[in-house]
């Protein structure tokens, strides 16, 4: 079977199409499943998620005509899978994305100067800087790990290198980061 272009995905979604949701299941539904996998280790969980992700997708195209799709869809798909992460772990942590949130603990202030929107984008807007210094390979470990919540041995195999190597480099790159949001003042 033949992937459709995006374009052609997103017309469909304009035009209310069902196809648009089959379609968008045909070219990136292994991608939602695994973002949504990453940080839930419930497979039911993961399947509600990815079905959450197709409505939410329904109900926001149009009128948004998001470019890139996949981008789209799989933000849509984390941050669901972030709020059932915390519904599901309000007491206690586990899972692989308990481990990420472990290791950026010490990297990001956790909620202290974060009460407005504004500290909020500005946070966001720091570490978007700090991102934009990375070479292309440590920017991509870093945001498969903490974004997308790629476990290290998903990123030895993607990368070719070992998991003791982008252990170390992503221990590094958290050390350059605290250094940075200490450098602007959102760290003591």
């Amino acid at each position: 079977m033949t992937r459709l272009e995006d374009s052609k995905i997103i017309s469909l979604f304009f035009e209310r199409s069902e196809q648009a949701i089959r379609e968008l299941d045909c070219k990136y539904g292994s991608a939602i499943k695994k973002t949504a996998a990453n940080i839930l280790n419930n497979r039911l969980d993961v399947e509600e998620c990815v079905n959450d992700t197709y409505l939410r997708t329904w109900n926001s195209i149009p009128p948004h005509a998001p470019n890139p799709l996949v981008g789209y869809v799989c933000r849509i798909a984390r941050n669901l899978a972030v709020n059932r992460y915390h519904a599901n772990n309000a007491e206690k942590r586990g899972g692989n994305y308990g481990l990420v949130l472990d290791e950026m603990q010490e990297c990001i202030p956790s909620g202290v100067n974060l009460e407005t929107d504004y500290e909020a984008k500005e946070l966001s807007a720091a570490i978007n800087r700090f991102l934009s210094t990375l070479d292309q390979k440590d920017r991509f470990l870093f945001v498969r790990r903490y974004w997308y919540a790629d476990s290290v041995s998903d990123l030895a195999a993607r990368t070719g290198l070992g998991a003791n190597r982008i252990s170390v480099r992503l221990f590094r790159l958290r050390e350059k980061l605290r250094s940075t949001l200490v450098k602007e003042g959102f760290l003591a």
